[in-house]
């Protein structure tokens, strides 16, 4: 035994010795048995006497209550009844628990399985709305406020509004909610009226997660179109991808709004002025339910004792989310810049247009693709008559490859020369094809992005934003999958049958030619599991290509092209190269002695 554990022995021993010495009690005193009399005076005695107060489990919760929450305690006690704040497209229900939402439901549409779309509930979604006050931070999920319903009317039409309050001696705590007919914007205003000091922060620290739920039946399709999209006050669109990976990031910079976006639906927030101190996250799950888990964290400023932001819970359809703040219609992606204005400023409005005379979305595609192809005829034109210049003068250029097929410079040289005299341009066939290319690249963005065509059905697909399984397979093929969309079987018939046709009229030959019966059987893999409206854009696209070509074929006399052409050699026999020809052939020449040496 050491020292230390001698003097702890020691100590404990004279502890134990003085306690016995001055407070162990003495022997026992026997009681004497009370005689009649003695009974009864202890009765009257003890009749007399008040008895002492003691505290119950009510009275306790208050006291720890008042500790706790001081002036604010009395509004914690109260009963949780649910609300219900509506119109014509979107049913929001709340708990009087904290004025929270509880579940949003979008009253037009509907789950691919045909259920209530809840875009979200309790369970999958959880929203906390903190506060500093001189007692602490609380979160206003911790008071119980009365509701009261109202309509208001103002120049824009009805409003109807539901008021959370919670009051005491002190003051009142209000939380109002305002909902527009016919629009999926939920206003809201903060305000704390008197609490003289209770209060002390300048700001509401706002924490959002939400598990996406699935919408859809394709969810590979759906995770690839959800992410979390924020657009900065500095007037700048980002997102964090749509990788599976966690992702985290934090905001250096205020944010306006910030939308949890899937497929074809949106829950944001937006503030009045801005958000600061931002941090988002998403994630994938396992779980097949869940689309993706994302989630928010953001201060609103606290000034005046008032606060207001907004949140949109609807469709992501692009006219309707450019009408609720800038930038917020970047949730719905059109494309890249070089194709977004066709879907932005064509496509989208066109849609809107057929709409109102069309119901079915078959053939609403159907004349999207007769008038897109009837303002590009022009190009079309000119880009047949091009090729059909480079079919007559075939014998021109392949005298040139016999004679100079040997050295590639010199070929290109003298082909130039030949294009010049002709007055044939190489390109006036490629040209106009190239400019009809954003309309074609601007589909592949458009029709995946679609809610116009979410749960429409035409001839067999029974959704044409998503792709039509005609058979389904019992097993999967890699980079196809297990099931055979008709329509882009017929997609890749037509262009390989277009292709062909083509062929006959270009003088294409060797790799390039055969190019144009691959890039068919590639799409048909690449597509296969796309929208079946996309498949069967590009597939009636191609029919109407095919006729148009056909027709112009009717009223193009290659005779007469020829005789164009032998017009123009005699009439350019003496004429002198181009200065943009001059620099080329110098330029040809210069790569040609390089590469000698």
């Amino acid at each position: 035994m050491d020292r230390n554990q001698a003097t702890g022995l020691i100590l404990f021993a004279a502890v134990i010795l003085i306690y016995s010495f001055f407070f162990a009690s003495g022997p026992e005193t026997q009681v004497a048995e009370e005689s009649p009399a003695q009974t009864e005076q202890s009765n009257v005695i003890s009749s007399n006497t008040t008895p002492q107060e003691t505290f119950t489990e009510s009275t306790l919760a208050d006291s720890l209550r008042a500790s706790k929450f001081g002036v604010l305690a009395n509004l914690t006690v109260g009963e949780a009844q649910d609300v219900i704040l509506e119109n014509e497209q979107v049913k929001i229900t709340f708990s009087s628990k904290g004025a929270k939402i509880k579940e949003v439901e979008l009253k037009e549409y509907k789950s691919w399985q045909g259920d209530p779309l809840i875009l979200l509930d309790e369970n999958t979604s959880q929203m906390s709305e903190t506060l500093a006050t001189r007692f602490g931070t609380f979160d206003l999920a911790e008071f119980y406020f009365t509701p009261e319903l109202s309509t208001v009317s103002e120049e824009e039409g009805e409003i109807k509004q539901l008021t959370f309050t919670a009051a005491t001696e002190s003051g009142t705590i209000s939380q109002t909610f305002s909902l527009e007919e016919g629009g999926y914007l939920l206003k809201k205003i903060f305000e704390v009226q008197n609490f003289s000091g209770v209060f002390t922060g300048n700001e509401i620290q706002i924490n959002w997660t939400d598990q996406v739920k699935a919408q859809e039946k394709d969810l590979a399709e759906s995770r690839r179109k959800s992410q979390v999209n924020y657009y900065l006050s500095s007037g700048s669109y980002e997102n964090l991808g749509v990788g599976d990976d966690l992702e985290e990031e934090t905001i250096a910079e205020p944010v306006k709004w910030i939308g949890f976006s899937q497929r074809f639906f949106t829950a944001g927030i937006i503030s009045d002025t801005e958000f600061k101190n931002v941090s988002l996250t998403q994630s994938t799950p396992t779980d097949s339910a869940i689309v993706r888990n994302m989630g928010a964290s953001m201060a609103v400023p606290f000034e005046n004792g008032k606060s207001g932001y907004a949140f949109y819970f609807g469709p992501d359809k692009y006219k309707t989310l450019k009408k609720v703040t800038e930038g917020f219609e970047k949730n719905v992606d059109m494309g890249y810049f070089f194709v977004s204005w066709v879907n932005k400023y064509i496509v989208v409005h066109l849609f809107e247009f057929l709409e109102k005379y069309f119901n079915n979305y078959g053939i609403i595609i159907i004349l999207i693709v007769f008038l897109i192809k009837l303002a590009l005829s022009p190009l079309t034109y000119k880009s047949y008559i091009g090729m059909a210049k480079m079919r007559v003068i075939k014998p021109e250029i392949d005298e040139l490859k016999e004679k100079y097929g040997d050295d590639a410079t010199k070929m290109q040289q003298e082909q130039m020369k030949l294009f010049s005299q002709l007055g044939v341009s190489p390109i006036s066939g490629c040209l106009p094809l190239l400019l009809q290319m954003p309309f074609l690249f601007a589909m592949f963005f458009f029709f995946p992005n679609a809610i116009e065509l979410r749960q429409e059905t035409f001839l067999w697909a029974k959704d044409l934003s998503t792709y039509d399984e005609f058979i389904k397979l019992p097993f999967t093929i890699p980079f196809y999958g297990a099931h055979v969309s008709l329509f882009t079987l017929l997609m890749t018939v037509s262009q390989i049958i277009y292709t062909h046709f083509n062929n006959q009229l270009t003088t294409a030959t060797g790799p390039m030619k055969n190019l144009g019966y691959i890039m068919p059987v590639m799409f048909m893999f690449i597509l296969n599991s796309y929208p079946a409206g996309l498949s069967f854009y590009y597939f009636v696209s191609n029919v109407f290509t095919f006729g148009q070509q056909a027709l112009i074929k009717l009223f193009v006399d290659d005779s007469k092209i020829r005789q164009k052409v032998e017009e123009n050699k005699v009439k350019n026999a003496n004429k002198k190269k181009s200065k943009f020809q001059q620099r080329l052939e110098e330029a040809m020449k210069a790569a040609d002695a390089n590469k000698k040496k």
